[in-house]
């Protein structure tokens, strides 16, 4: 006993969650995240990690897959 109020204020807070369209404010969004613009890696960037870690892809006529 006693759960009946309970319960019903997670119903309440449930229902408002999936039928509520909440507006989104990305530029809070933004500073709250820190960065200040997003950046697109380039293929230098690739590039660069491609021949860093090539040793550790496996061979493309290695069959132990």
């Amino acid at each position: 006993m006693g759960r009946g109020r309970a319960k019903a204020k997670q119903t309440k807070v449930a229902r408002e969650l999936k039928y509520s369209s909440p507006t989104m404010d990305l530029d809070a969004l933004q500073k709250e995240i820190g960065s200040g613009t997003a950046v697109a890696d380039t293929d230098e960037e690739y590039d660069e990690y491609a021949e860093r870690y090539s040793k550790y892809a496996p061979d493309e006529d290695d069959d132990r897959r």
